[in-house]
Order: structure tokens, then C-alpha cells, then sequence
């Protein structure tokens, strides 16, 4: 199977991308916190894997074409989930699922009080679906201080009342964020029934769906697969979307453009992800390209790359590494390695456009 494989950095210059429920080291009772690891007493902010998923998914749907195809979400008293079909939701199809309607009274009469459950595809059995598409937690590159801002609720005019102003307290940071990346290309559009947690994907009514559908049947893997141009036209949008990601908290107070200031990425055989040491802290925090560990990992992984590198790295973001990253990389071009670097968002629709070319045929096998 083949697997999109890499990371990305996020630009945030001064701000609190993912807000924390108890904010640490606070001095007044109503401050907002901002999410840390502490690692003995140095802190580095990160935003969670479910944020990331979440930004995503937002910048997705407002793709019209994504839309018109992402699962409804249904509940019982404290639980919810969606539709759970990955034949017709690209969604169900490339973030998995999860899904077991309960026994107790409560969920019942959740259901029978759900007017929009008319539309829920019947379940007769749990499914579930591990999801081809995979984040890693985005964590600074290097520990930074975190700021304390003070503020006052206040406002002057004809209709406000006297009183004291309402102090109040958030944090801030100015950061790198590195996250990894990896998109499962062989699982994206197949479905397993295979009976195993994570891949029960359809139960008897899903896999009757699959049969009326007309999708092939790979019987020795237990799965029904969607045809390659149906896979293409789900797995596109995801890549595209990456190079649009919108999202953060506290963006009224700290603008902060998500989208990704640089990535690598590549097509491998497996898994694995060979270039998650390419970009590490260098002096006060600041990103660095440590071209030995770039030589020395597509030297020593270079027999499983399906694509090329992928390098999508923003004019004006540390030119200096970008400049570092395209000579080492024009060094292994001797040896037989390719390249492409360009802008964030225009490497990552190469790579959909990609997917529909001869070499991309292998990739979705």
C-alpha cells in the first residue's frame, strides 16, 4: 500500500491557537489558558490532533462538492455520531467512524425523538472505521514563553452602566508549530468487513449497499473498493484543503493565518514517515533544514518513494532555510532523487493533480 507521508509548519507569531480548560500558572480566576507540554520547567504550546481534524474538516466544508457529500451527525442523550457510511460520505470515508447505537431506554427515546433520523442509513450491527487520513499532535518546535495579556471589559456610551471595568487575562506565544501528516492511499475508498475493531467498516446492510452500487468486491481482503476515478474525486479535496486550512482560537485578538508556511511530503510503500527530522529548532527557536539528516534519510529510504519530494516552502518564510532545503536537494538529484518546490498551497494541488497521471496510478493499487 501506498501512503502520503510528512509534515507541515504553522507560522504563529504572536498567538493561542488551542485554548486550554484550566489555564496553568494563572493569576485571576476567569484566565484563559492556552494548551502546554512542560518538559521539567520549559513549556511548548501544541494544538491538538482534534483541533487540526476540526480546522479541516470547517475548510472542507466550504467546498460545495464536500459538503453535498459529508455524513449527518445523529445522538443519543450524551453520545453522537455520524451516519457511518463510507459508500455515499467522503467523510466516513476518509476520517473513519464510529458507531453502536445504545440499548439503555435513554438512547431509545433519543432515536424515536430524532426527527432527522429518517434519513440515517439502518445499522445491524457496530461499525467502525479506523481513519485513513492521520495527524499528529502540532507542538513548537522549541519550548517559548508564554505571555499573559491584560484586559478590561469596557465599553463607553449613552447605554452603559457605572461600575468598575471587568479585568480578565488570556495567554499568548510566539511559536513554530510542526505537525505530522499521513493519508493511507490504498485504504481510502475500501471498505473491510473483516469483523475486527477498526475494520468492520460495513455490517449486512452496508455491504448490500455496496453489492447495488456496483463496487468491486475484493473477496481475499474481505472488502468492497470504489472505482479509482471515485477515489480521486474524495481523496483531492482533502490534499487541496490542506494548502487552505482556516481555523485557531482567539482569532479576534490574534489573527493568525494557519495556513501551512511550509511542507514535505513524499509517496512511500509503507507507513513510515522518513522525513519527520528534516526541519527541527535552531538558534532562539527558529526553524532549521539539517541537510545531513535529510541526505542520509532519502539515501537510506529512497527505494520506497513512489513521488517525488514534495517541498512546499512560503517566499519569506526563513529564506535562508528554503535556500539550504533546494541546494541539498539539487545534490541528490545525481543520485537519481526528484523534487518539487514550490508554494504550500500550489505543491499540495500538484499532488491531486498527481494522483490522476500514470504515476499516480500505482498509488491508489
Amino acid at each position: 500500500m501506498a501512503f502520503l507521508s510528512g509534515f507541515l509548519l504553522i507560522d504563529a507569531p504572536a498567538s493561542a491557537l488551542n485554548n486550554a480548560r484550566d489555564a496553568q500558572d494563572a493569576q485571576y480566576d476567569n484566565e484563559v489558558g492556552v494548551k502546554l507540554i512542560r518538559v521539567g520547567r520549559e513549556s511548548s504550546p501544541y494544538v491538538s490532533a482534534q483541533a487540526f481534524r476540526y480546522w479541516l474538516r470547517d475548510t472542507l466544508s466550504q467546498n460545495p462538492e464536500w459538503l453535498a457529500h459529508t455524513a449527518p451527525v445523529f445522538r443519543e442523550a450524551k453520545v453522537a455520531y455520524t451516519d457511518a457510511n463510507p459508500i455515499k460520505y467522503w467523510d466516513d470515508d476518509l476520517f473513519g467512524y464510529m458507531r453502536a447505537e445504545g440499548k439503555k431506554a435513554s438512547a431509545k427515546d433519543s432515536r424515536a425523538d430524532d426527527s432527522g433520523r429518517a434519513s440515517a442509513t439502518e445499522l445491524s450491527g457496530s461499525v467502525t472505521r479506523t481513519s485513513p487520513f492521520r495527524v499528529g499532535t502540532l507542538v513548537s518546535l522549541a519550548p517559548t514563553n508564554v505571555v499573559k495579556d491584560f484586559g478590561v471589559m469596557s465599553r463607553t456610551g449613552p447605554n452603559m452602566q457605572e461600575g468598575d471595568p471587568v479585568p480578565h487575562s488570556h495567554q499568548f506565544y510566539r511559536a513554530v508549530f510542526k505537525g505530522q501528516l499521513s493519508l493511507d492511499l490504498g485504504r481510502a475508498g475500501l471498505f473491510t468487513y473483516t469483523g475486527k475493531s477498526g475494520n468492520q467498516n460495513l455490517d449486512e446492510v452496508r455491504r448490500k449497499q455496496a453489492e447495488d452500487a456496483g463496487l468491486e468486491h475484493v473477496e481475499a481482503q474481505k472488502a468492497y473498493r470504489l472505482s479509482r476515478t471515485e477515489r480521486i474525486q474524495r481523496i483531492a479535496p482533502l490534499i487541496r484543503g490542506l494548502g487552505e486550512l482556516r481555523g485557531g482560537a482567539k482569532q479576534a485578538l490574534h489573527y493568525t493565518d494557519v495556513t501551512p508556511a511550509a511542507v514535505l511530503l513524499v509517496v512511500t510503500k509503507g507507513g513510515n514517515n522518513p522525513l519527520q527530522y528534516v526541519v527541527g529548532a535552531g538558534e532562539e527557536g527558529r526553524p532549521r533544514v539539517n541537510t545531513e539528516a535529510l541526505k542520509e534519510t532519502i539515501r537510506a529510504w529512497k527505494d520506497t518513494f513512489l513521488s517525488p519530494i514534495y517541498v512546499g516552502w512560503t517566499a519569506g518564510f526563513h529564506d535562508g532555510e528554503r535556500d539550504k532545503l533546494r541546494a541539498a536537494l539539487e545534490e541528490l538529484q545525481a543520485e537519481g532523487v526528484s523534487f518539487v518546490l514550490e508554494h504550500p498551497r500550489t505543491v499540495l494541488h500538484h499532488i491531486a493533480d498527481d494522483l490522476s497521471s500514470e504515476a499516480g496510478a500505482g498509488w491508489l493499487a
